[in-house]
């Protein structure tokens, strides 16, 4: 299951460990960093995510063109295309991009609402560990600090 190659010179397991440490710098970045300096904020909207992009198109575009049993239409289809190492990565990566931008949109959003930074942190960390889970939470908290006037109550002070 190694995929033939290596990554830019690193081994699988490497480079898996690399794209965590970014992933975790992002979210640290996102979690505990200031939200009003701008080339902090860039860094975890948009460079990482934007590196995460090169790389999963690297690995994922010549391993879906060049798989033959490998898909979308079944469930042994997607298995067959996550078959390789390379591909494997290329799928990490693109559950890392995607949670991380999901969790900047949550706290811009939640920003927005007022949410206190406290209460965000639980909630970006169920983005950051269970995905889909952790938006239905913040979109949830969003509408219940909308519907209770939070928002407007400390916008006002």
């Amino acid at each position: 299951m190694n995929g033939g190659r290596e990554m830019g010179g690193l081994d699988w397991e490497t480079a898996f460990s690399v794209s965590g440490m970014a992933a975790m710098i992002g979210w640290l970045i996102l979690v505990l960093g200031p939200r009003r300096i701008p080339w902090l904020r860039d860094v975890r909207r948009l460079a990482i995510p934007f590196l995460f992009g090169l790389s999963y198109a690297a690995l994922a575009l010549p391993g879906f063109f060049g798989s033959e049993d490998g898909g979308y239409g079944s469930l042994a289809e997607v298995r067959a295309l996550l078959a390789t190492d390379a591909m494997l990565l290329a799928g990490w990566q693109h559950y890392l991009a995607f949670d991380l931008l999901v969790g900047a949109w949550a706290a811009t959003r939640l920003d927005a609402a007022r949410v206190s930074r406290l209460i965000q942190a639980p909630i970006l960390l169920a983005i950051f560990m269970f995905g889909p889970a952790g938006f239905v939470l913040s979109v949830i908290t969003e509408a219940a600090a909308a519907r209770t006037g939070r928002g407007a109550e400390r916008a006002a002070t």
